[in-house]
């Protein structure tokens, strides 16, 4: 685990990638999957860590099922959004319910809601502490 950084920072580790809860985020359960160097697009990637995130994807989305209770998941990647210029994956949950105001590209309005509607670090350790052994269990 990366020292001292928060649960939330650290939901998943392997030697190429690292998943993260969402900050600024009012959706429980939104992960970011991130490589651990420096990339700004995907086909910058090895074969070995495209294998790897495939496998992580999937993993990923399967644990945000259980843990959510949602319906399925949302996978995007966009790396243009200033100060986030680099490779990262938003795996995101998408319940049955899910206002049609909401529906496609539209979740992200999740990330901009008010600081009061936000998830706080407390719950955001939470959801990364139940979702870990998910995740694990998925990838060994």
């Amino acid at each position: 685990m990366l020292a001292e950084a928060p649960d939330a920072e650290q939901v998943f580790l392997t030697a190429d990638w690292r998943v993260v809860h969402a900050t600024r985020c009012a959706l429980a359960g939104w992960l970011v999957v991130l490589p651990r160097r420096h990339t700004t697009a995907i086909s910058e990637h090895t074969a070995a860590e495209a294998q790897q995130l495939g496998r992580l994807l999937v993993a990923v989305s399967a644990a945000i099922e259980e843990h959510t209770g949602c319906s399925k998941t949302y996978v995007a990647q966009f790396a243009e959004a200033a100060g986030f210029e680099h490779t990262h994956f938003h795996v995101i949950p998408r319940s049955a319910d899910l206002p049609p105001d909401l529906v496609g590209p539209r979740i992200f309005d999740y990330l901009a809601r008010p600081e009061a509607e936000q998830l706080s670090l407390h719950e955001r350790n939470e959801h990364a502490r139940a979702l870990r052994p998910l995740i694990t269990a998925r990838m060994s």
